[in-house]
């Protein structure tokens, strides 16, 4: 399969990189990493172990594939729409933080398939990223049900040796991982601490109640997602990358942007228009954005 990934940083180096395995792979992302990749072939280490010579670009427009995988923060979802517009693609699916498909969908005529991805990812240095967690893949139908695309997209990632599942239910899982974002990312990043800490310590208990506002949030909206399938996902993964550090975190630790409107955001304004009370998301996004606005971020 011909795949594009668009946003190759961290996890979208880390991905591509593993479909570079079995298939024709375009990263597109910033230099000097994808100046190192031309010159010198992506290496993964960590929990995996690989050397590919994917294409390695800085502008993502005017380009053609089978699939195109968007790994971009979610803030930057409308620049990757408008560059994938003008190009042609069968499907394009989402690996991001947050509900950023509804904005691909009006960007685009392809089909928007529904992702997620478990796989934990640092970025080491130009040309080198760190599979911190073996993790699997979901595709899926944004409305759910079965997809003869995501089937197609699903073999792909089998065949290149991913852990992959195609699933029919992916309204439930996007509002889970949703509930995984806002219980890990914020609390982590306020703490300072790596993921299995932030559940195990004194943050634990606004890791697990902004899980449970976010099931509320998506119940209120028509997603059928129980309190306590949101709480036991966070303590999985949370379990599962107990050593690594959320996104959230390592954009505080580096002083950038972070992806609160995508996460704490879409739990709130949707708990406004619903009216259903989301105090701990709330509260947790006002001081990242206050952590934000402090430095000239926002």
């Amino acid at each position: 399969m011909k795949v594009l990934v668009y946003g190759a940083g961290a996890l979208g180096s880390l991905v591509g990189g593993l479909l570079a395995r079995e298939h024709d792979v375009t990263l597109v992302g910033r230099d000097p990493h994808m100046r190192r990749i031309r010159e010198d072939g992506l290496r993964i280490d960590g929990e995996v172990d690989a050397r590919v010579t994917p294409r390695a670009l800085t502008d993502g427009r005017h380009r053609a594939a089978d699939l195109a995988l968007v790994t971009t923060k979610a803030y930057d979802t409308d620049a990757a729409a408008r560059a994938l517009a003008t190009g042609e693609y069968e499907a394009v699916c989402s690996l991001q933080n947050g509900l950023t498909e509804e904005r691909l969908v009006a960007a685009l005529d392809a089909t928007v398939l529904a992702g997620t991805a478990s796989y934990g990812a640092r970025f080491v240095e130009p040309g080198r990223v760190t599979c911190t967690g073996i993790g699997a893949v979901v595709v899926g139908a944004l409305s759910g049900g079965a997809s003869p695309a995501a089937a197609r997209v699903g073999a792909a990632f089998e065949a290149a040796g991913v852990e992959v599942t195609v699933a029919d239910d992916m309204p439930v899982r996007r509002f889970e991982k949703l509930a995984v974002n806002a219980g890990i990312n914020g609390p982590s990043a306020l703490a300072r601490t790596e993921n299995g800490p932030t559940l195990d310590g004194p943050a634990g208990g606004v890791a697990r109640e902004a899980a449970r506002e976010t099931a509320r949030v998506a119940r209120a909206v028509g997603v059928d997602l129980p309190d306590e399938r949101a709480v036991t996902a966070v303590e999985r993964v949370a379990g599962d990358t107990a050593a690594n550090r959320s996104s959230m975190r390592e954009d505080v630790e580096n002083g950038r942007r972070t992806e609160v409107d995508a996460v704490y955001g879409a739990v709130v304004d949707r708990a406004d228009r619903h009216g259903v009370p989301a105090p701990t998301c709330r509260t947790v996004g006002s001081l990242i954005r206050g952590w934000e606005a402090s430095r000239g971020l926002r």
